[in-house]
């Protein structure tokens, strides 16, 4: 096998499932980002405060942990397809319950709904992550992976559009006081209205996600079994918990989706406070932010093929500091210049610790890749406590302290394997 073939990202047989796949990557994109702008959507449908309304991330990021090692059982027990269609489906169930939680105006339902879809999302991840890397040569599996991952941000765009048009723009312009003077009856029809548009977004979702499954279940797939014997998790567990490269990357991954969610989700918040906007004309800013990630994870992706991919998230990570404390420290448009300029360090982080973490897993990487997802669960922890933050001391700029001490987390961990680990080269050929 030639240098040429051994950096290639994916070989022409497994070209069209490569692509199936990628698509998935966009729908879950799509998911999460839509969520983000529901934080801003409750808070005023419902008049919440902040920490209220980041129960909304605690049960969506919460499923991702609670499903992953299930999943990771699951598709080690059958195979990579099979989870990929399980996780797709309950994607779908999820966003049909907005309907019923809708029409109850229950915020517990519309938590369960995004619960239940939000599982469906842990067990796509933890299916098409470790599918994607093993479709191909070792020496271009995070390369790969950041390629399929540059299309997520394609979704998170989809996604914001999405809940810019159909459910931002619906909110009724009342504010918490004018609420409050408001009828029983009156405040009824006019929450009832707000909640309409959000279930038909998402269940429109939903009916489209029905035909991609039924399009991935009827293409033929590539198994990417492992050629090994199976063994005990008991054991898998102890190789993992044994590799510390493996549990440094799991705990960044775990800090990381935490500042990721932070940011995005207090950004229209942020930019609302400064720029004096509503909830729809913010939520361009946080398109602009997601547009930015999207941009920045292909030329990162591109970058790879010359820069050891930790060495540049150490790199991106101590940039995304410096713009928290300019967010932090300054106001108006300075501050909402830096706090879209974020996402642009943001893009390569998920996919590279994902992929740093995984190398030379082999016969552990579905369990592996479980507890890499089940690390997403920062995503619940840390906006509650910058939700919890923002309320203490009636500020929404010292509330970006949580996210800058989370970055930390990832300076050490990109330094860590850059000086400890060899990565394996892939300038040789192209994709």
């Amino acid at each position: 096998m030639n240098n040429q073939t051994k950096s290639r990202l994916v070989s022409k047989e497994t070209l069209l499932p490569f692509i199936l796949l990628t698509s998935l990557f966009l729908l879950w994109g799509l998911a999460n980002n839509m969520t983000d702008t529901l934080l801003a959507a409750f808070k005023k449908i419902l008049s919440m405060t902040d920490t209220q309304t980041s129960w909304i991330q605690m049960a969506f990021y919460g499923a991702y942990f609670c499903l992953a090692l299930p999943a990771a059982i699951y598709i080690k027990k059958y195979t990579y397809k099979s989870g990929v269609l399980l996780g797709l489906g309950l994607f779908a169930v999820g966003g049909l319950l907005f309907y019923p939680a809708s029409i109850l105006m229950s915020y517990g339902f519309f938590l369960f709904a995004l619960y239940v879809l939000a599982g469906g999302l842990s067990i796509l991840e933890t299916s098409a992550n470790p599918y994607i890397m093993v479709m191909g040569p070792a020496s271009s599996a995070t390369r790969r992976l950041n390629l399929a991952q540059s299309f997520n941000p394609v979704g998170s765009i989809i996604g914001v559009l999405l809940s810019k048009l159909f459910i931002l723009s619906q909110l009724n312009v009342a504010e918490a006081d004018e609420r409050s003077q408001m009828t029983a009856e009156q405040l009824t029809q006019v929450r009832q209205a707000e909640l309409d548009a959000v279930m038909s977004t998402y269940v429109g979702v939903a009916l489209f996600l029905v035909l991609v499954w039924i399009l991935i279940k009827f293409t033929k797939m590539p198994s990417a079994s492992e050629d090994v014997q199976q063994d005990s998790l008991s054991n898998g567990f102890k190789r993992l918990f044994a590799n510390k490269n493996y549990t440094f990357g799991v705990l960044t991954q775990f800090f990381y989706v935490g500042a990721q969610i932070g940011v995005w989700s207090y950004t229209i918040r942020y930019i609302m406070l400064e720029l004096d906007l509503n909830e729809s004309d913010a939520s361009d800013y946080y398109m602009a932010a997601i547009i930015l990630f999207t941009v920045s994870r292909f030329l990162f992706t591109a970058l790879m093929k010359f820069i050891r991919p930790s060495l540049l998230m150490a790199i991106s990570a101590i940039i995304a500091i410096g713009l928290t404390a300019v967010v932090i420290l300054s106001s108006g448009m300075v501050g909402a210049i830096a706090l879209v300029l974020i996402s642009g360090c943001m893009s390569l982080m998920f996919p590279t610790i994902y992929g740093l973490a995984a190398e030379g897993l082999g016969q552990d990487t579905k369990l592996g890749g479980s507890g890499l997802i089940m690390a997403i669960l920062g995503g619940a922890v840390f906006p509650v406590i910058q939700g919890m933050v923002s309320d203490y001391f009636q500020s929404i700029h010292i509330s970006f302290l949580v996210p800058a001490a989370c970055y930390l987390m990832v300076v050490g961990y990109g330094f860590y394997h850059y000086r400890h680990k060899k990565e394996i080269p892939a300038m040789a050929g192209n994709a």
